[in-house]
């Protein structure tokens, strides 16, 4: 068994490398990319819905719910940041019922990325809400001693989100393939 997608090569040449993780995240994209093409291409203001329209719109809504319980004013604002972190980390780990499939998000580098992502968009969230100067007064509050440990925590949260991901996507694969393991074990004994 593997324990990341990372270790599964398609294609090298040199020290250029296609592997399982960078496939399945491509080809992700690719489907959610055509799928939302073709559920947002009928979409229907009247009663009559379609059954692909109301499950976006219960997606949406639930996406916006949940944004406005964490505490943000405005949740219209980071849908399509936050849904699309969402949609795609929801629709890698159900995937998992395709035989071959790994999900990306079972590679360290994947959940960095997208670590990353929420690394560069909390401050251009926060700079576009209070402008550039009373975004960087914040990391100096309540004062200017506070501002390397404040920078600190931003990076440390972001490592953080990372490996809890990773450890959360890789421990669900490994209770997977141990279920499979003793599985015909528990048959044989019945």
């Amino acid at each position: 068994m593997r324990l990341s997608p990372d270790e599964l090569i398609f294609w090298q040449y040199d020290f250029i490398k296609l592997n399982a993780t960078i496939v399945y995240t491509w080809g992700l994209m690719l489907v959610m990319v055509i799928g939302s093409k073709t559920i947002t291409s009928k979409l229907s203001t009247g009663l009559e819905r379609s059954r692909w329209q109301n499950i976006l719109e219960i997606i949406v809504t639930g996406i916006l719910e949940q944004i406005e319980d964490v505490g943000l004013d405005q949740p219209r604002k980071y849908l399509g940041f936050l849904g699309t972190l969402f949609l795609f980390i929801a629709v890698a780990n159900l995937c998992i019922i395709i035989p071959g499939y790994e999900p990306p998000t079972g590679s360290l580098s994947t959940t960095a990325a997208l670590a990353l992502c929420v690394f560069v968009a909390v401050p251009l969230f926060g700079i576009e809400e209070q402008g550039i100067s009373n975004y960087l007064k914040t990391y100096t509050e309540p004062t200017i001693i506070m501002l390397p440990f404040n920078i600190i925590s931003e990076i440390s949260r972001t490592l953080a989100l990372a490996i809890r991901l990773f450890g959360n996507i890789m421990s669900g694969s490994m209770i997977v393939a141990i279920l499979l393991t003793i599985t015909p074990f528990i048959f044989l004994i019945l």
